[in-house]
C-alpha cells in the first residue's frame, strides 16, 4: 500500500513553483555581469594560478557529486521536490556524502565561477542559492521523511550540502 504524502499549499503541488524560482535563480546568475570587473588589474593576475586551482578543484567537486547524484537516483529522477511514487531512499554513493548531491553541484559550480571572477554580484547570488536550494531541501526532507520514516536517521548521520561540514 503507498503511503500518500502532504502537499503544501502556494508552491504547487508537487514544488512546481520552487523548480520555476530555480530556474530563473540559474538564468539569473548565467545572465549577471560580473562586479566588479577586476579583469585588468594587477591583483587579478596575480591571483591567476590560485584563481585557476579553486575553479579546477570547486568544478570537480561539482561534476562528481552530479553526475554521482544522477547515477544514483536515475530511476526515481525528477526535476520537481516532491518524491516520484514508486521511490526508494538512497544513501549510497554520492548520498553517503551529502543528502543533497544535486543541489550541492550546482553551489559548488558556482562558487568556483564566482571565486575564479572575483565577482560581488555573483557573491551575492550564490548565497542566494545557498538559502534558496536549502528552502527547497527543507521542503523535499519534509516529504521524503512523510514517506520513508529512516530518513530522520539518514539525515543524522549525513550533511546536507558538504560532507562533514553543512
Amino acid at each position: 500500500m503507498k503511503k500518500t504524502i502532504s502537499k503544501p499549499p502556494g508552491s504547487g503541488s508537487r514544488g512546481e513553483l520552487l523548480v520555476a524560482l530555480q530556474f530563473l535563480l540559474l538564468g539569473t546568475f548565467i545572465l549577471t555581469p560580473v562586479f566588479p570587473r577586476l579583469r585588468e588589474t594587477v591583483l587579478y593576475e596575480q591571483l591567476a594560478m590560485i584563481r585557476w586551482v579553486i575553479l579546477v578543484f570547486c568544478w570537480t567537486i561539482a561534476t562528481v557529486l552530479g553526475a554521482g547524484g544522477l547515477y544514483s537516483i536515475r530511476k526515481y529522477l525528477t526535476p520537481l521536490p516532491y518524491p516520484v511514487d514508486d521511490n526508494r531512499l538512497v544513501q549510497t554513493g554520492v548520498y553517503a556524502l551529502v543528502r543533497h548531491p544535486l543541489y550541492s553541484s550546482l553551489l559548488f559550480a558556482a562558487a568556483g565561477w564566482t571565486e575564479f571572477c572575483m565577482s560581488a554580484s555573483h557573491l551575492l547570488l550564490t548565497a542566494l542559492g545557498c538559502l534558496f536550494f536549502s528552502h527547497k531541501a527543507a521542503k523535499e526532507e519534509q516529504w521524503l521523511t512523510e514517506r520513508h520514516p529512516e530518513y530522520r536517521d539518514y539525515a543524522r548521520k549525513v550533511r546536507k550540502f558538504i560532507p562533514r561540514i553543512l
